[in-house]
């Protein structure tokens, strides 16, 4: 990806995140967090990776992607004001488990060390 794609998918990254955090107030879009954002060479799309931050894991990806994708027309009216493009990109958005995963990586590695953990053998 070009210097000038990676900057302008950090600066979407941003502005939704705001949006999110500032005008939404759909319940299903509370905990989501944007990992990522994937901008097309001509700018007419933008793929919108995002995973949810919460303590609840009853959070369900498919009702969170039908609110993500409800609200796009809005985030990209919002976009369109906020960032000096020619062109806003339309947003698609795509869960991204690896936040997820690397939680559950980390739990798994903390029950392997705290099972296994018994301090240094003493030689007599």
């Amino acid at each position: 990806m070009s210097v000038r794609r990676e900057r302008i998918a950090e600066q979407l990254r941003a502005e939704i995140a705001q949006v999110l955090r500032r005008h939404a107030t759909d319940p299903r879009l509370q905990m989501v967090t944007l990992t990522r954002v994937d901008v097309a060479p001509d700018l007419s799309h933008a793929i919108v990776f995002w995973s949810t931050l919460s303590l609840d894991r009853q959070i369900d990806p498919e009702v969170v992607e039908e609110g993500l994708e409800g609200a796009a027309a809005f985030i990209r009216r919002h976009l369109s004001h906020s960032l000096p493009l020619r062109r806003t990109p339309e947003l698609r958005f795509r869960y991204d488990p690896s936040l997820e995963l690397g939680d559950q990586t980390l739990a798994v590695l903390r029950s392997i060390r705290g099972g296994g953990d018994h301090g240094p053998e003493e030689s007599s």
